[in-house]
This record gives C-alpha cells, structure tokens and sequence, in this order.
C-alpha cells in the first residue's frame, strides 16, 4: 500500500494520529472490534492500559493474518468505557501504540460508549487497511 498522510496546516496538530490517509492499493481488510480477550474468550487485564495493549495486540494479530502490517492501517476507531479515563493514560497508550504499531498513523477516533459486548471490556479497536 502507499499512504499519503495529509495533516492540513489550518487543522490542529495530529498528535498520535492523521487527519486524513490517502490510501492506494488492491486489498482492503476490514478489522473487526478486538477487546483484551484471550485465546479462550477471556478478558485479560484490570486496566484501561492492560487492555488496550492485548486489543491492540489482537487487531495487529488479526490484520497480520490477513497479510498486512500496522503501516496498512487507514482508519482504526477506539471505542471506551471513560474517555476521561482514556486521556488520563493517553501518553502511556502512545507509547504502547509506537511500540507495537510504530509512527505510521491512520485517521483515528476515539468514541465513548456505554459499555461493550463483555462487561469486563473497557476498551475496544477496530479498523479498516489497505493492502498493497
């Protein structure tokens, strides 16, 4: 895939994401949500970190898979319980992103909701990417 990443100097500056990804490529990977669940359906982890380093870690599972790599993701939206709770790890979820995923960011959004489909989930990610 070839990904043109297009922050607009009128836009605020995109921190630990893109404002737009302009995707080329012949294979498109839907990702479907990932929690912290465990190969036996688990949810692993107390923390709001905890969790969303083993969710991130199942969606770059899933997307290697299919032949990808975290530089192919256009767009992953991250949905949680507490976005206050969210922001108050923010950096330490940006260093756990770069270590897995690297400085290849695709569009992002992050969504609060109620809850997830396991009550124990306090983080979910999902996404779309491109593949050469």
């Amino acid at each position: 895939m070839t990904a043109e990443r297009v922050n607009p100097p009128g836009l605020s500056p995109a921190t630990g994401f893109s404002h737009a990804v302009v995707a080329t490529g012949t294979r498109v990977v839907f990702l479907a949500g990932q929690t912290a669940l465990d190969a036996e359906g688990k949810i692993t982890g107390d923390t709001l970190p905890e969790q969303f380093e083993k969710a991130l870690t199942n969606l770059l599972t899933a997307l290697r898979a299919a032949g990808g790599t975290p530089a192919d993701l256009a767009r992953v939206t991250v949905y949680a319980t507490d976005v206050a709770g969210y922001r108050h790890h923010a950096a330490g979820l940006g260093r756990t992103w770069r270590r897995l995923a690297g400085r290849d960011y695709p569009a992002m959004a992050v969504v609060e909701v109620v809850r997830l489909w396991d009550e124990r989930a306090l983080v979910e990610l999902d996404g779309f990417a491109v593949l050469p």
